[in-house]
This record gives structure tokens, C-alpha cells and sequence, in this order.
């Protein structure tokens, strides 16, 4: 499908196609990858700050995989709370957690991101940037969604936010209007205003999700649709 639809790289799932804690299977998928001429982005995680008593055993089987696939980042979750609902003290515990989980993947020369999400410490601009100054973990980073409940300006601010600091890696593209799928087509203009506040000389991915109907014909449409919008505004 990747080389059908054009694509470069993929992001492996946990929870769709690696299971936590088989590097076996992870280092199979990437030879598996590497011989369609792709690359891998990244390792989807479900890891969530907030969820273990002991994260340095339960981030391990994750790590692992993400290691034995040789993926550039592992992906996870900034707990599960609405950043208005956190208190200090929880706060404080994320920000001491995603440090530990940091350092366990820098010692493995894999790079972490937390999912630019709702209901998550990173789901709003000001609660994102207050918590990576919290965790105060140089292997930790971000990556971007247009989260629905921002404005676009908030999103772009966002975008700001994180390449200022240096914090930005891969970008998750889709586009929802009325909280619904639609034709990445019909987004493309606010994409383009996304990109302009994206350094086109760091390399990092743009990730297709959230397809339409699960069809194969509207991937390989939103597909070529990202790939003119890349070259028309000399992203690559």
C-alpha cells in the first residue's frame, strides 16, 4: 500500500500490529519495511503517563519493541486528564514520570514524543509548553495534530510553540469538519497555512490517519493531495 499510494515512511501501532514486548516481531517488521523501500517514522505506543506504579518496568516492553525495529521515536500518551482537572501534585508526578521514560529511551537512542491530544496534559498550548519546561527532559518532544478544539490560530500558535523550543517532530494529517472525517482535499487550505509555520529544512514525517471511511481509494487520494500540497510549498 505505501508504495501503491507513494508514501516514504510508516508508523508501526502496539495496539494494531506489535504487541509490547516482542522484539522479535519488531525487528522482523522492519526488514519487512526496509524491503518495500520504506522507512519507519515512528513506534506508536499506548504508554500513558499516569497509568504505572513502576514505569520503569512497564515502559520497557515498549521501548524494546521500538528499539528492535530501530524506530527514531516511541510515541506515548500524556496521561489521561484533562490538563484544567490536574492539580499540582499530579502534574508534578506526570512531569517526574515522562523524565524517567525519557531517559530510559535516550539510553537506547530512541527519541520520545507525547501525543498532542485532548483530554491529556498536552491539550492545550499553554498546559504543553508549561509541562516539557516541568519535565525539563532533553529527550523529550512532541509531535502535532489540528486538535479540533483550538482555533486555527491556537493551532498554528501551537505549531510555534514547539519549533521555537525546538520540541516539534513528526505531524499527524488529517481533516475533520463537524467532529467527522472528510477528503484531506478539502483541508488542504489549512494545511498550507500549518506548513508555513513548519522549518521545511528539519526532517520529520507527515503521518495520513484518520482516512474517510477506512477506504483504500480515499488513502490513496488524501495521499496524492499531501504530496502536491508538499511540493507546492517545498516541504519534502
Amino acid at each position: 500500500m505505501l508504495q501503491k499510494a507513494g508514501l516514504a515512511a510508516i508508523e508501526w501501532s502496539e495496539n494494531w500490529h506489535i504487541p509490547p514486548g516482542d522484539p522479535g516481531a519488531a525487528a522482523c517488521l522492519r526488514e519487512k519495511t526496509l524491503a518495500q523501500g520504506a522507512e519507519i517514522a515512528a513506534y506508536g505506543s499506548y504508554y500513558r503517563l499516569g497509568q504505572s506504579t513502576n514505569p520503569e518496568r512497564d515502559f520497557w516492553p515498549s521501548l524494546q519493541n521500538a528499539a528492535a525495529m530501530h524506530a527514531p521515536l516511541i510515541r506515548i500518551w500524556g496521561g489521561a486528564t484533562p490538563s484544567a482537572e490536574l492539580s499540582a501534585d499530579d502534574r508534578a508526578a506526570l512531569a517526574r514520570e515522562a523524565g524517567t521514560v525519557s531517559a530510559m529511551a535516550a539510553d537506547l537512542g530512541v527519541k520520545v514524543a507525547l501525543e498532542w491530544h485532548k483530554n491529556t496534559v498536552t491539550d492545550t498550548n499553554v498546559s504543553a509548553a508549561r509541562f516539557l519546561e516541568e519535565a525539563n527532559a532533553e529527550n523529550l518532544y512532541c509531535l502535532w495534530q489540528p486538535t479540533v478544539a483550538l482555533s486555527l490560530d491556537e493551532r498554528c500558535a501551537g505549531l510555534d510553540l514547539l519549533t521555537q523550543r525546538g520540541r516539534l517532530l513528526n505531524l499527524h494529517v488529517y481533516y475533520w469538519k463537524e467532529g467527522k472525517r472528510r477528503p484531506f482535499a478539502e483541508g488542504c487550505a489549512q494545511w498550507e497555512r500549518y506548513l508555513q509555520h513548519v522549518d521545511p529544512a528539519q526532517t520529520r514525517y507527515g503521518l495520513l490517519e484518520f482516512v474517510m471511511g477506512d477506504s483504500e481509494e480515499q488513502f490513496l487520494a488524501d495521499a496524492r493531495q499531501w504530496k502536491q500540497l508538499l511540493n507546492n510549498t517545498h516541504h519534502r
